[in-house]
């Protein structure tokens, strides 16, 4: 693809995420007008007094910079983290139907995190939630790494059916520990509407915990982004031409687990994201991996935080969970995949 073209996309969809994003923080159960959205904001990030903010009401401030921007912030960090998780599987695995949550990644995820929730450890300190969700995604990782990612065993049929044992065998292990927790009723309340995905009560606390660690992951997955293309070439190939594959893949693994256990900390397990996103922008620029991060962690952004926003605005006052969303708009994606493999009777 021209450069060029990159360029246009780039700046196509750094304008859709900034709409978007004041979109988001204007709509909500009280819609407030984008010219004071825009007012507060610069007035907040730029620290400066001479903005205008006469004739605001007192709340309106408070809603914008407290209570909405943290949350669309945390929305897009989300969506990034699942993008580029769902970008570096399908080249670690050299399968475009691998994604966090088709094979068992996000369900590692959020058993750790239930593990945090039970124990009491998550009320603690809001790290224990998103260490524990790593830990529970890269262990998933490693498993269906070691099951299926091995010379001649690379099909789609294998890593589904990988996928399936462990989102089963892991979900049996988080519903069993729900089940011990069922006599603490908001605990096991939490846990249920945690599974479920959604943003609400984000502050700015799980900004700052979660920006770091997606803003690492991101630049680590495009830093490697020339190795990723040659994987695609197949290990040996990219061996013969100067890729440390072992060293590359552990450490791609560990940035896409971290990049997974971040986003379900964050937000609980929202489906499908990490294949929808890569597609979508593999069809505009190709399959060339410094071109598709960047823009799929830009896409991706913009795609969760029009999800949360439908999940605030579609049934109010009541919030539709995020799961439910991207489940029913992802599902159908998934279906079409599926359909379309049988069809050309090739691997996507």
């Amino acid at each position: 693809m021209p450069h060029r073209y990159f360029i246009l996309y780039l700046a196509i969809l750094s304008a859709l995420l900034i709409f978007i994003t004041v979109l988001g923080i204007a709509r909500g159960s009280t819609d407030i007008p984008w010219s004071i959205v825009t007012r507060v904001l610069i007035s907040k990030l730029l620290s400066t007094e001479w903005v205008n903010l006469v004739n605001i009401d007192e709340s309106q401030p408070i809603i914008i910079w407290l209570l909405r921007t943290p949350r669309v912030i945390v929305a897009a960090l989300v969506g990034i983290a699942l993008a580029i998780a769902g970008v570096q599987m399908q080249g670690l695995f050299q399968n475009s139907l691998a994604s966090p949550d088709i094979i068992g990644t996000s369900a590692g995820g959020a058993l750790g995190a239930v593990l945090a929730l039970a124990t009491g450890l998550a009320n603690q300190s809001l790290w224990y939630l998103p260490l524990l969700a790593v830990g529970g995604a890269f262990t998933t990782l490693l498993m269906l790494y070691g099951l299926t990612a091995r010379p001649g065993n690379r099909s789609a049929t294998t890593l589904l059916l990988a996928g399936v044992a462990l989102n089963a065998f892991i979900g049996a292990l988080t519903t069993a520990l729900i089940t011990w927790s069922w006599l603490e009723y908001e605990a096991t309340r939490t846990m249920i509407f945690w599974l479920l995905g959604g943003l609400d009560s984000r502050t700015w606390s799980h900004v700052w915990i979660a920006l770091p660690g997606v803003t690492i992951g991101t630049v680590i997955a495009w830093w490697y982004a020339r190795d990723l293309d040659l994987l695609l070439l197949g290990e040996e190939t990219a061996y013969s031409l100067g890729v440390a594959v072992e060293p590359v893949k552990l450490l791609l693994l560990f940035n896409t687990a971290l990049l997974t256990g971040l986003a379900v900390a964050m937000s609980g397990v929202v489906g499908f994201v990490g294949l929808i996103i890569p597609h979508i922008i593999r069809l505009l620029v190709g399959p060339t991996h410094r071109y598709l991060i960047p823009l799929a962690a830009l896409f991706g952004a913009s795609f969760m935080i029009t999800i949360d926003l439908l999940a605030r605005t579609l049934h109010p006052p009541q919030e539709i969970r995020l799961g439910i969303l991207t489940a029913l708009l992802g599902s159908p994606f998934f279906l079409f995949l599926l359909l379309r493999q049988t069809r050309i009777g090739k691997q996507i």
